[in-house]
C-alpha cells in the first residue's frame, strides 16, 4: 500500500514532467550546483528540471516496484525517501503561499510526505525479523576471530 503512492506519484512525473518543472525549478537551480561541486570535475550534471523530475519519475516507479512486490523492500523504501526531500520541497513550498486556502493546502500535502517518510523509514529499517548487514557483518567477524583463535590453539598443539 506505501508504494501505491509512489507509483502514481512516478506515472505523473512522467506524464507531466514539462508542467511539473516549474515547480521544480526553484530547487533544481540551488541544488544542481551544490551537488555539482560535490562530484568530481568530470562529472557534468543536468541543469533542465524537465530532466530531473522524469528521473524522478523513472526512480519512484522502480523502487516502487520494488517496494510492491517484495524486491529489495528496504532499499527501495530507502531510495523512495530520498526522493520525498526534492519532490517536497519542489511542490509543497507552504511556506511561500500567500492566500490561507492555499497555504493549508500545500502544509497538508507537506505534512503527508512528512508521514511518508516516517512510514519509508521504518520499512527501510525493518529486517522483518531476520539480521541486517551490520549485524551479520559483526558477527561474521567475531566468528572469523573466534575460528582464527581455536585454528592457531589447535596447531600450537600439534606443534607440541
Amino acid at each position: 500500500m506505501l508504494a501505491s503512492y509512489f507509483l502514481a506519484n512516478g506515472a505523473q512525473d512522467l506524464k507531466d514532467a514539462p508542467a511539473l518543472a516549474q515547480q521544480a525549478a526553484p530547487v533544481t537551480e540551488q541544488v544542481v550546483p551544490v551537488v555539482d561541486g560535490a562530484t568530481p570535475d568530470s562529472v557534468r550534471l543536468p541543469r533542465d528540471p524537465v530532466l530531473w523530475v522524469r528521473a524522478s519519475g523513472v526512480i519512484q516507479l522502480a523502487a516502487g516496484l520494488g517496494l510492491a512486490t517484495g524486491r529489495f523492500p528496504r532499499l527501495s523504501s530507502a531510495v523512495l525517501g530520498a526522493t520525498l526531500v526534492p519532490s517536497t520541497a519542489a511542490r509543497h513550498r507552504f511556506w511561500e503561499a500567500t492566500d490561507k486556502a492555499e497555504r493549508r493546502e500545500q502544509l497538508t500535502h507537506f505534512l503527508k510526505n512528512a508521514a511518508l517518510a516516517g512510514g519509508l523509514m521504518i520499512a527501510a529499517l525493518d529486517t522483518a525479523g531476520k539480521p541486517g548487514l551490520a549485524w551479520r557483518t559483526r558477527h561474521a567477524t567475531h566468528d572469523a576471530r573466534r575460528e582464527a583463535v581455536l585454528l592457531g590453539t589447535k596447531a600450537k598443539a600439534h606443534l607440541h
